[in-house]
């Protein structure tokens, strides 16, 4: 393949040698990627800065037999700098690279959508728009969604009944009718639900005018459904602040 470009944001970056790190990338065209950026720890690096978790930048690099390695970078978007003043919006913005990055598992996969949600949350946590535990909870609901595991927060997911139900199931895939509802099942609010849903769609009046009790209960629920389909938690979701 030779060189290539493409864009993308970085994830995360781990040492490497004396120099070197590997940096995991979630790229536009390629998907997932980690590749070799050879002498960003000196001080005297032209582009080490350009390479740390969150920053959105124009990539160019070569195939390597098992790491490939960035010959190029340039800056599209800060979000480092912006996101890393903030104890709230970097924690949530943590927490978005890490699922991210769980749930494109296989590297070299295009994972367009993914992209898009993951780069339009950062924005929106650098805008300062919404409240950043709101942000990241659309983020992760809309994330399980692209990657299959779309939840309902209406409609039982047992039989189709159109709801609201009083039950949620997380092993069932969100709310269950009264018939449905299996042992365990959480017996959350009415406005929970209805702000989840909001997050789900996309409908930021209703979500931003929602209290922190439903936003403290429905970030709970996020967190469970996160957790059952990745098989264990994300480490960063202790950290986010929360209303």
């Amino acid at each position: 393949m030779g060189l290539y470009r493409d864009e993308g944001v970085v994830l995360r970056t781990q040492k490497l040698g004396e120099a070197d790190r590997i940096v995991t990338i979630l790229t536009r065209e390629t998907g997932r990627i980690r590749a070799v950026a050879k002498g960003v720890r000196r001080t005297s690096s032209k582009f080490g800065a350009r390479l740390e978790p969150f920053m959105h930048v124009d990539l160019q690099l070569h195939t390597g037999r098992s790491l490939d390695i960035v010959t190029q970078v340039e800056t599209l978007t800060p979000y480092a700098a912006v996101l890393g003043s903030d104890y709230a919006r970097y924690t949530a913005g943590t927490a978005m690279l890490e699922a991210v990055e769980r749930l494109t598992d296989a590297e070299r996969e295009p994972a367009v959508q993914q992209y898009l949600l993951l780069l339009g949350a950062l924005r929106s946590l650098a805008s300062g728009e919404h409240d950043p535990g709101l942000i990241l909870d659309a983020f992760l609901v809309r994330s399980l969604a692209v990657a299959g595991y779309a939840p309902s927060f209406d409609a039982c997911t047992g039989c189709g009944l159109a709801g609201p139900h009083g039950a949620f199931a997380v092993a069932a895939g969100g709310s269950v009718c009264p018939d449905c509802r299996p042992a365990g099942s959480a017996a959350p609010a009415p406005a929970t639900l209805a702000l989840l849903g909001a997050l789900l769609t996309g409908d930021w009046a209703s979500a931003d005018g929602s209290d922190g009790r439903a936003r403290r209960e429905g970030h709970g629920l996020v967190a469970a459904y996160l957790n059952w389909h990745l098989e264990r938690g994300l480490r960063s979701l202790r950290l986010v602040e929360r209303v």
